[in-house]
């Protein structure tokens, strides 16, 4: 599929009535009413409906829907004007990297080019996915392919709409009206975005939005830069580096090892944003060959614990997520719906790992997941588990499997932290 193929198209209604308007001037054209009505009325894939930023359809007209994006916008980044050049480094923090920082590294001999971005991770049903708030204009440089040039991808991350990498076209979770929920908050215009484009991204990174929507979605601001090194090898590049940025930072080449997870010597880090940020905080690790990975222990002494649970008995799981996983299953007792849960059948909830054949993390890696009732409740299937269970977990603010696209009715994980009482 060719990239403007892959571009979710969502007109708004100036680019209804500039078909119209086309329309009419064609037929005028056939009816000898205008000298230059062909031309008029040619198709122009550069400038029809995913030309230039859309303004609210609200005011365009007053009968139409706002568009929620609208908000989120922000200008059109015009043609590319920079060089392209390759990310081969992607440096990222917890907290904003100084721009003092930012200028040294810019000046090391060997780095060509150098783009502040936000960077954080988003759990959607039991995927993580990195996210990157970025300036379209500056960030668009350093991706591959056709996508540097790909007008319409831009114009729609401006627009408050999300570009997703063209490898998860037939994966990325989005409803039926193409968005998908990247955040936490109570508010659903900023959590519930829109995707515009699926096109080729920065190695590591998965979906892009502007910076007005990352902001509205919690991200910490210039906490990640990416690096492009030109000719010069990335790997001679990191110890002058990691002597400007200092010791927190990771710092991670975008090879082919990296892109893989198969360099146990490159730690890696994943940082949430919303209600994984608290429970979840900076995760880092290394990869290991059979698909599992090793947390800091440090990490792991501060965030998983075990305990005696209600009807499922001992669960070694994120210390976070405990308080309102029994609360939820005291209410299943109190509701006499135990008997519908089996302890036998119950596979685990803390297990840091690799999502099977794939080097993306499950949210079992950090505690947050249990799966349930596991024979009858296959992944694929409506499900047996009995959905007074589901509601009560639900209330408790863990999502279910069984709603997914491809579901998986087992499985349930921390959506929202809900503190009882």
């Amino acid at each position: 599929m060719s990239l403007h193929a892959a571009l979710r198209a969502r007109p708004s209604l100036r680019a209804l009535l500039a078909g119209l308007t086309a329309a009419v001037l064609m037929s005028l054209a056939a009816c000898g009413g205008s000298s230059d009505g062909a031309a008029a009325g040619a198709p122009d894939q550069e400038t029809s409906s995913d030309s230039a930023t859309p303004t609210s359809p609200a005011s365009e007209s007053p009968t139409a829907e706002p568009d929620p994006a609208a908000a989120f916008a922000v200008e059109a980044p015009g043609k590319r004007t920079e060089q392209v050049a390759v990310g081969d480094i992607l440096i990222s923090a917890e907290k904003p990297i100084a721009r003092s920082v930012i200028k040294k590294i810019a000046k090391l001999d060997g780095v060509v080019a150098v783009a502040d971005i936000s960077l954080a991770d988003v759990s959607v049903e039991n995927t993580v996915y990195r996210v990157a708030a970025v300036d379209p204009a500056d960030y668009r440089r350093f991706t591959s392919g056709e996508s540097p040039d790909f007008q319409a991808q831009w114009n729609r991350v401006a627009a408050g709409e999300a570009a997703v990498a063209s490898d998860l076209e037939d994966t990325f979770p989005t409803d039926s009206t193409g968005s998908v929920r990247l955040g936490t908050t109570d508010d659903d215009a900023a959590d519930l975005v829109h995707v515009g484009a699926y096109a080729p991204q920065v190695e590591q990174i998965d979906v892009v939005v502007n910076r007005k929507r990352g902001k509205a979605l919690g991200m910490e601001p210039r906490n990640a830069l990416i690096v492009s090194t030109g000719l010069t090898a990335p790997e001679t590049l990191r110890q002058p580096i990691r002597k400007i940025v200092g010791a927190d930072p990771a710092i991670q080449n975008l090879d082919a090892a990296a892109r893989y997870g198969l360099d146990p010597s490159a730690f890696q880090s994943v940082m949430f944003y919303g209600s994984f940020a608290e429970a979840v905080g900076t995760y880092t690790y290394t990869p290991t060959a059979d698909g599992k990975v090793i947390p800091e222990p440090s990490w792991v002494s501060s965030h998983i614990s075990t305990e005696t649970m209600p009807i499922l008995g001992a669960m070694t799981c994120n210390s976070a997520m405990m308080p309102q996983l029994r609360a939820a299953l005291e209410e299943i007792e109190a509701l006499g719906l135990a008997d519908e849960i089996h302890p036998d059948e119950y596979a685990g909830c803390y297990y840091p790992r690799f999502i099977a054949n794939s080097t993306t993390l499950s949210n079992h890696s950090f505690g947050l997941a249990f799966d349930i009732n596991v024979p009858g409740n296959e992944r694929g299937t409506v499900g047996a588990i009995d959905r007074g269970v589901v509601a009560v977990f639900k209330r408790w603010g863990f999502a279910w499997g069984g709603d997914w696209k491809w579901t998986d009715p087992m499985h349930f994980e921390l959506q929202r932290i809900v503190r009882p009482g």
